[in-house]
Order: C-alpha cells, then structure tokens, then sequence
C-alpha cells in the first residue's frame, strides 16, 4: 500500500513539474530576461535570475497556501488579475520595443527581478491557478510534498536557465543586446496581449 502511495506521489510530482514547467518557461522567457538585464554586470546579473527566480517562487506558494483567502476577501476574480498582469507586461513590453526602458536612467536602478520577471512574467495568474488547482487535487501529505519538491525544481531550473544565457551576452555585443532587447519587448507584448485577451473572455464567458 505504501509503494502505490509513493508511486502515486511520485507520479502527481512529476505532473505537476511537467505542468509548471511548460507554464512558467524558462527557456522561452530567458530572452525576455536578457533584454531587460542588458547593460548590467555579469555578477548583477547572475543575481537578478536567481532574485526573479526566488520573487516567483515565493509568490507561487502564497497564492498556494492563501491564494483562494486572499482573493475572496479583496472580491477580485482571477480573470481580474490576469488583466491586470497583462496590463502591466503590456507596459513593460512597449518599453523595450521602444526603448525607452533599457535606455532610461531609472532602468540602471530598477529591479526587474520583482517586477515583470518574478511578476507577473513568471508568477503570473496561469502558474499562480495551475498551483492552487494542484494544491486542492492533491490528497494527502505525500502528495502535498511531491508537490512542494516540484514547485521547487521549476524555479530551480529557471535560476539555471537565467544565470547561464548570460553567456550569450558576451557573444552578441552590443548591437545583438539591442536586437535582443527589441525581440523581448515584442514577445513580452504578445504574451501581454494574449492575457488581456483571455481575460476579457473570462470576463463575458467567451
């Protein structure tokens, strides 16, 4: 009976990862990440991915333990959020088409570890929904558990991803920094686009 639980743990883990990790994607968000890092050190660098890594992270799993709480209490609808978060990477995305971010003085001093990447590019209301479904699936501790080491390994691996595409830096100089950073600013604004989009959906039940 214990090998069928562990194995039933195991196999709710390894969806879960499979599902967060196809949601939360680091490698499709790593030129997003770049764009917005360019012009910084290496070693700030290095710090932002593994600060985006641990924004998201942390505020995956208190949507998990109090997302439904929270939400009820301030009466906002999950396709409220969504707008809201597409709202915001719609902005930042226009930003890097445009410029006017990476180029401004404030982006010198801005953490976009917290806001967009650890909010809400990665954290944002499909992996915080995805987490609260899995947390309400989930039966028992032994799958609760397999679920925490899952979520866990996601954010480890985008802390990896992050850290290690800086590389590509070093390669495309600056003129590949800018193509980059327009690349992200577009992708960011498609990404956007589509959450506004899903949330007026959600809102007249398109």
């Amino acid at each position: 009976m214990n090998d069928l639980q562990t194995l039933s743990a195991l196999t709710f883990g390894a969806q879960a990862f499979v599902t967060l990790f196809v949601i939360l994607d680091p490698p499709g968000a790593a030129p997003i990440f770049l764009g917005l890092s360019a012009g910084k050190s290496v070693k700030v660098q290095r710090r932002l991915a593994w600060q985006a890594a641990t924004v998201s992270l942390v505020v995956i799993v208190s949507f998990a333990l109090f997302g439904n709480a929270l939400l009820d209490y301030l009466n906002i609808s999950l396709a409220a959020l969504q707008g809201a978060g597409g709202i915001l990477l719609l902005i930042t995305g226009l930003g890097l088409l445009t410029g006017a971010l990476t180029e401004s003085e404030s982006a010198k001093t801005q953490n976009i570890a917290l806001v967009p990447l650890g909010t809400p590019l990665l954290a944002g209301p499909g992996a915080i929904v995805t987490t609260m479904l899995y947390v309400q699936k989930a039966d028992g501790t032994d799958q609760l558990g397999a679920l925490a080491i899952a979520i866990i390994a996601v954010h480890l691996l985008i802390g990896l991803t992050f850290m290690f595409s800086t590389k590509i830096l070093a390669v495309i100089k600056e003129s590949g920094v800018t193509l980059l950073a327009r690349i992200a600013g577009l992708l960011l604004s498609a990404i956007a686009v589509e959450m506004i989009v899903n949330s007026v959906k959600a809102f007249f039940n398109l």
